[in-house]
């Protein structure tokens, strides 16, 4: 397979991706110029504006890790872009909710592995609530990405499995 085809089958979704990066690093970007660490900036009653780093994954894991997690978690990161972009070679042209569920994830992937890159940390901005006693941890759009990229994969399994329960 040459080189131009697999660019031909890969590049909307490559673009896409792209897209969502480049969203995420400038919303980063807007809140790190325009807000202190740790401040807060109530836009709903249930929602704030803010400006925290995570050095781990998820939910601050490893984040006391001593450092290493950075590395780790880059190269898990790489991994899944490397891996992500082999399957859309694969099925770009085939299955398009898959590719979408996986270019969500792919854009995701890459913001958050930029922030850690460059930073040595993640970025995160939005801050939702339950009043003043339940806080969700703080994330941002690449974040998102990923979220509705899992949904995506999980509709995808699901209308897969449906359409092959029909097919018997």
């Amino acid at each position: 397979m040459t080189a131009l085809i697999v660019w031909k089958r890969v590049q909307r979704w490559w673009a896409l991706a792209l897209i969502l990066f480049a969203l995420d690093w400038v919303t980063k970007q807007v809140i790190s110029s325009n807000l202190f660490y740790g401040q807060e900036i109530a836009v709903l009653p249930f929602f704030d504006l803010t400006l925290r780093y995570n050095t781990g994954a998820a939910f601050s894991f490893l984040a006391q890790a001593g450092g290493w997690q950075r590395w780790f978690f880059s190269l898990i990161a790489f991994a899944v872009a490397v891996g992500i972009s082999w399957r859309l070679v694969k099925i770009a042209e085939t299955n398009r909710l898959e590719s979408l569920a996986l270019t969500f994830v792919l854009g995701g992937a890459i913001g958050n592995l930029y922030d850690r890159l460059v930073y040595g940390h993640v970025v995160d901005f939005l801050q939702f609530h339950w009043q003043q006693s339940w806080y969700f941890p703080a994330f941002n759009l690449a974040d998102t990405a990923i979220t509705i990229g899992v949904i995506l994969m999980l509709l995808e399994g699901f209308v897969t499995k449906k359409q092959e329960g029909t097919k018997e």
